[in-house]
């Protein structure tokens, strides 16, 4: 009896996760066995799997010169993206790390990016950027088609992406900050330090953990970006803006090609699977060398 009852003790804990483990199999762990099924088959309309082929959707894919060039743009994209985003929220939290009159205004305008949708945000930024009455245009005395031009179109996408992102990382910066005690910095203004002394050697240093995280968070989203490519310049003009995600989309509601949609998920998977593990092991291999 004892041992039935220090059985169930044991088990006790595992019931408590059941509930969350049935909503991670229903949204997450099914779609996810669905996803690589249907990437080994050849679909119809419908996207009702129908001819086996295996590694066929793979192999089609690494021969398709569309799909290496949606991952380029897809990771120069991401680079903007994450160098944007980053730098706007480091920015704005060492500017708002201080008292003064407004600092509440300014915060919460730092801060705002993160409470605007993706896609109100790219109808905004579409007419700011129109050729004719665009206030970009205006201001700056040029008369350039910014989404439809081949040279600034992936830049715009990932301007506005950055600045979107910008908002979450100015509130992770911000609480990294005020954790770092005023002492240090007290203590290296009597050493004669100046204020890019400081930033470099003191507030850098300190914010690491953070800017770790926010840099692996950032380059997730920047590779699940769709809903402002969609908007603005539906992958064009040409393939300049069609990233992996926006590919995805298009075979599978546009080509009907489910079965190749689906292997450029897990293939994306993969992608970014590999580069958070490899940041993981490296960020590592940092702790243990200091």
């Amino acid at each position: 009896m004892k041992k039935k009852q220090s059985f169930l003790k044991k088990l006790e804990p595992y019931g408590f996760l059941l509930p969350c483990l049935a909503v991670f199999a229903v949204f997450l762990f099914y779609p996810f066995a669905k996803t690589i099924y249907l990437s080994l088959f050849k679909t119809n309309k419908m996207g009702q799997a129908k001819i086996f082929v295996g590694a066929g959707n793979y192999l089609d894919l690494l021969k398709s010169d569309s799909f290496y060039n949606s991952l380029v743009v897809t990771v120069i994209f991401v680079i903007i993206v994450v160098f944007i985003s980053m730098t706007l929220g480091l920015i704005g939290a060492v500017l708002c790390n201080r008292t003064f009159p407004g600092i509440r205004f300014f915060s919460t305008a730092y801060a705002l990016p993160m409470a605007i949708a993706s896609a109100s945000a790219a109808m905004i930024f579409k007419i700011m950027l129109h050729p004719s009455v665009g206030i970009i245009n205006k201001l700056l005395g040029l008369d350039i088609n910014w989404v439809s031009d081949n040279r600034y179109a992936l830049i715009c996408v990932a301007v506005l992406t950055g600045w979107l992102n910008s908002g979450i990382n100015f509130l992770y910066f911000s609480a990294g900050l005020s954790n770092i005690d005023d002492s240090i910095y007290e203590r290296a203004s009597v050493d004669g330090a100046n204020a890019v002394q400081k930033f470099f050697r003191l507030t850098i240093p300190n914010l690491e953990p953070i800017i770790f995280y926010t840099l692996v968070v950032d380059i997730i989203q920047a590779f699940q970006s769709f809903g402002q490519v969609k908007i603005l310049t539906q992958g064009g003009p040409g393939e300049s803006t069609n990233l992996i995600v926006y590919s995805i989309y298009r075979d599978a509601f546009f080509n009907y090609r489910f079965g190749t949609a689906a292997a450029e998920s897990i293939i994306l998977f993969l992608i970014i699977m590999c580069l958070t593990l490899i940041m993981f092991k490296v960020e590592g291999k940092g702790k243990g060398g200091n």
